[in-house]
């Protein structure tokens, strides 16, 4: 292998699994704060007085900055190094962190969250680029991002269970305080253990035409999803939002094109495999993300679960997702071309979809809830595994972090549609059906959980069919072969950059 692709064997860092554990850790804190707060949003916006139409602002503060900046994080992974970064966002996380337990306000928690989605933008795609430059070995590979895949798919329901318990036995502010242990552990590991290679820094200027136009193409997009809840989908602020957005990110696809140092270079995009898996991993999150939501106020509000007892219940999905990522993923992924693994991974988190369409107000948890959540976790735990390494090899370094940014990207925006777009879809489902039966004589709170739930499964259908979708993307655009094998892409640098997932 030339020795930009990757440090030669025989210099293997020495300390590089003791590296995962610092780098695992803080994936697991900024995945874990995606959702970690879904369980104490109740508490808190009882706390703070936070109104109905800005509660989902808690969550989508934070995936908005995030999204709408990991690009750019990625890149300054590339210029300044990734370890330097990588220390640079857990400092920042903590201290966002920190100013979000202390929140005397809407305002003021909504700042924290928007502030840890800025370094969280630096950090995870330091984090995922320090791994993909770390582990070369094709089992070694296998195995970290085995553990890596198990943390970013398990983490976000492991959020839940924490967050349940932090609130219940102590308060909501702890959802935001409980990072700050996890980010020192982090940054003392990171310093003592952790090394990058000297080779594949990319010092070439900033592209901040391109780093303003993504930003506000995102930011736009994700907003437009959000007005139309209050607006509706056909109101003129959310047709100019979504205009603004297709405008803004045609444009900063032109300027990606023509300038010298592009802040995402096209290359990394128009590989088919890594298209594919940027793409099918972001329809797959915005099913997710939206059942998180959904399925916590189904438990807490309409069948009366405690905050633990909700987090309890979401176990059973992260225990699914560890063992799809590291017992299946990680043991198949290089014995068989990844779109058999992501394709059918996706298909089984539909069927749990599936499953949990039929909710009601008395639904049996061991009877449904259950199965609906192990298929979920089992289904996202395998197809996670792959992607995550699929989309970061074959670069070259000095796209590493940029490549890792689009992992992120795919997923953060993915999480911030998914919350906004199901939302609206729910609380539209929730209104016309309680205006339709409204004479019906019902008693209220009766007739609005009804309301409530019906709302609820209609989302989750949406949710069925993008994942079918992404299912249906893995299959048809990724097509890296088994291992040892090619894809006959051509010859030279566009062969290289089509070889299997695992190839080495």
């Amino acid at each position: 292998m030339p020795k930009t692709d990757a440090l030669p064997a025989t210099s293997a860092d020495p300390r590089r699994w003791k590296a995962l554990i610092f780098i695992g850790l803080a994936q697991l804190m900024v995945v874990l704060d995606a959702t970690i707060v879904n369980i104490a949003l109740p508490s808190a916006q009882r706390d703070l007085g936070i109104s109905d139409g800005n509660r989902q602002w808690v969550i989508t503060a934070y995936a908005l900055a995030f999204g709408g900046l990991l690009l750019f994080g990625g890149r300054i992974a590339d210029l300044w190094g990734r370890k330097r970064t990588f220390v640079v966002g857990l400092t920042g996380f903590a201290l966002a962190s920190a100013l979000g337990g202390a929140a005397a306000n809407t305002a003021m928690l909504l700042g924290s969250r928007a502030l840890q989605g800025v370094f969280g933008a630096l950090l995870a795609p330091a984090a995922l680029s320090l791994l993909a430059v770390t582990f070369t070995e094709a089992k070694e590979r296998a195995k970290a991002f085995g553990i890596y895949g198990a943390i970013a798919g398990g983490g976000g329901a492991i959020g839940l269970i924490l967050g349940g318990a932090l609130t219940e036995y102590l308060n909501w502010r702890w959802t935001f305080f409980v990072n700050i242990p996890f980010a020192v552990a982090a940054i003392a590991g990171a310093l003592l253990v952790i090394r990058e290679p000297a080779e594949g820094r990319n010092r070439n200027r900033l592209d901040v035409p391109g780093v303003l136009l993504v930003t506000t193409g995102l930011v736009s997009l994700v907003y437009g999803f959000t007005r139309a809840e209050s607006s509706g989908w056909l109101a003129g602020s959310t047709l100019a939002l979504f205009a603004a957005a297709v405008v803004l990110l045609a444009a900063f696809v032109l300027v990606e094109t023509r300038v010298k140092a592009p802040l995402l270079p096209l290359r990394v995009v128009l590989n088919r495999n890594r298209g594919g898996v940027y793409l099918s991993l972001g329809l797959a999150v915005i099913g997710m993300f939206g059942l998180f939501l959904f399925l916590t106020y189904y438990l807490q509000v309409v069948r009366g679960y405690s905050p633990v007892l909700t987090g309890v219940a979401f176990l059973p999905m992260v225990a699914g997702m560890i063992t799809g990522s590291t017992q299946i993923g990680a043991r198949l992924m290089t014995r068989v071309p990844a779109r058999y693994l992501m394709a059918p991974g996706f298909l089984t988190a539909s069927i749990g979809m599936f499953l949990l369409t039929h909710i009601g107000l008395d639904t049996s948890y061991p009877a449904l809830i259950l199965p609906g959540l192990v298929l979920m976790g089992l289904g996202m735990g395998t197809a996670f595994m792959p992607a995550m390494s699929l989309a970061t090899h074959g670069v070259e370094p000095r796209d590493a972090g940029v490549a890792s940014a689009m992992v992120n990207t795919s997923q953060q925006v993915g999480g911030a549609i998914g919350t906004a777009l199901l939302n609206t879809i729910a609380a539209s489902a929730t209104t016309t059906w309680m205006t339709s039966h409204a004479k019906s004589g019902a008693a209220a709170q009766a007739l609005q959980l009804q309301g409530m739930v019906h709302g609820f499964t209609t989302a989750i259908w949406v949710s069925f069919g993008i994942l079918v979708t992404a299912a249906a993307i893995a299959f048809t655009l990724i097509n890296a072969g088994r291992p040892g094998a090619t894809t006959g892409a051509g010859s030279g640098a566009a062969a290289r950059d089509e070889v299997p997932v695992m190839a080495h």
